[in-house]
């Protein structure tokens, strides 16, 4: 039996796994897809908010402003790009202002550092505002993550101090039994004394196995456009409408690679699963986007993507101890991504030991062994690693610059990738402006030679989601 099972290795459960790997305990993390971070939590505007908005008192306003609080320092650990840039929510009208200054006195209720901004001081800031921008509320402390990474990196350093993952492993019943409860999945089943549920947007249909339904989880689907990198110098730092009873609107943000998103929209829908996108919405997230920015180059698009997320009835976080051997970490919505650190050290140091006291290891380590970052060295430094293995010399992705080493090297990490879109996550290979046209082939048969597996065998993301369906004649595989 397990001291404790985390269900979901979203950024939830990977924080709470790399919170709880610094006690003595042995502890499993179940996902049920084929990586860590592969739904909501990849899917996202990958901002960390610096917890203005939400209401005092709340769950949300809680962690989001601890959270915030812990990011540099995570990401430091983790060896996790994070840029401090600030963010502005903007007035496009006088009688948007007195909203704004309604989000000053929130700011202030939680904590938070801000700073009222009038017309000329936001455009100085930003000079592509529109015109009709009357003032904005300048958050200093906010940012954007790379959020694959943060979440590959939590885990691996989860994983590095003693957790064990087990993907695909989806779970479809719990029952309780003398110590805790019983996990079955569709291919095993787990004994755990300790069990937490992290699920996300599943969290609802988790909880009812073990006690009385008492809220529920709509999937909200926000559709994205992702600009190529045009010009560093465009935008930098998230710019939002004001919030409203949907979320926080429709905005534009740099990411953390020099991106850029646009949208999300916010529309419930009924299949979880429903991650299409539709020229309609997509038409209305470019006319509210051209609101609050000028000029955008909507032409340099090179993708458009949905991700949904969790909508709770309850309108705040559901974090609770629902008994001695069950914990609920679910409906974290945004700003769950800015929260994350901060609801895993609370669920680990605070619920988990109200049940069983643990100690801390001695040899616990917060951070993770470096990555080599090539694109970030001088042409000098970057010649001499080169000379060094000639593998950081041989480009698999032209777009990003992403070599062949530099894929090696995530595959023989502790969480490795094991399927195209995992490798695409982790460092970018088919993330530029042919979205892996050229260099989905070499990654393929990258990751087939590292396993040593036939091409055929290679998954796209999922199992089941092979690249190449058949054998030639000749014993090669088509495409």
């Amino acid at each position: 039996m397990y001291d404790i099972i985390i269900i979901g290795a979203g950024v939830i459960g990977s924080f709470i796994a790399r919170e709880l790997a610094k006690y003595e305990a042995n502890i499993l993390i179940l996902e049920k897809e084929n990586d860590v971070g592969n739904v909501t939590s990849m899917a996202n505007s990958a901002i960390v908010h610096s917890g203005y908005d939400p209401v005092p008192g709340t769950l949300k306003a809680k962690f989001n402003v601890l959270g915030n609080k812990q990011y540099k320092k995570v990401c430091e650990e983790l060896d996790v790009k994070f840029l401090q840039t600030g963010s502005l929510t903007v007035a496009i009208s006088e009688d948007q202002l007195t909203v704004l200054k309604d989000l000053e006195k929130r700011a202030h209720e939680n904590g938070v550092e801000v700073k009222l901004l009038n017309e000329k001081e936001a455009k100085q800031m930003v000079p592509n505002l529109n015109n009709a921008v009357r003032g904005a509320l300048y958050c200093p402390t906010a940012g954007v993550v790379d959020p694959f990474n943060l979440v590959v990196h939590a885990m691996e350093n989860a994983i590095d101090n003693g957790v064990n993952l087990a993907l695909n492993e989806e779970v479809i019943n719990i029952k309780q039994i003398k110590d805790g409860y019983r996990i079955f999945t569709k291919n095993h089943q787990f004994d755990g004394n300790i069990i937490i549920n992290a699920t996300g947007i599943n969290g609802e249909t988790i909880s009812d196995f073990v006690t009385a339904h008492h809220f529920d989880i709509k999937a909200r689907k926000g559709e994205y456009y992702v600009l190529d990198h045009f010009d560093n110098n465009f935008l930098s730092m998230p710019i939002f409408p004001l919030p409203s009873e949907k979320g926080k609107g429709i905005l534009m943000t740099p990411t953390s690679s020099l991106n850029y998103l646009v949208g999300p929209s916010s529309e419930f829908v009924d299949e979880k699963d429903d991650l299409s996108t539709d020229a309609l919405t997509l038409k209305q997230i470019r006319e509210q986007a051209l609101l609050i920015m000028k000029d955008i180059p909507f032409n340099m698009t090179i993708r458009t993507f949905a991700g949904n997320r969790p909508t709770p009835s309850t309108h705040d976080f559901i974090i609770e101890k629902v008994n001695n051997h069950f914990i609920n970490a679910v409906g974290i919505e945004s700003p769950g991504l800015a929260s994350a650190p901060a609801i895993g050290k609370y669920i680990a140091d605070e619920l988990v030991q109200e049940i069983i006291h643990l100690t801390i290891k001695q040899k616990y380590n917060p951070c993770v062994k470096k990555y080599p970052h090539p694109n970030m060295l001088s042409s000098q430094e970057r010649k001499e690693l080169i000379k060094t293995n000639p593998k950081y010399g041989h480009i698999i992705c032209k777009c990003e610059g992403v070599s062949e080493q530099e894929i090696l090297d995530v595959l023989e990490r502790s969480c490795p990738p094991h399927s195209i879109k995992a490798i695409k996550k982790r460092v970018r290979a088919g993330f530029g402006r042919c979205q892996g046209g050229m260099c989905q082939p070499l990654v393929a048969k990258l990751l087939a030679n590292y396993l040593k597996v036939d091409l055929s065998e290679i998954n796209y993301d999922e199992l089941g989601t092979q690249v190449a369906k058949f054998k030639t004649k000749a014993g090669d595989t088509d495409e």
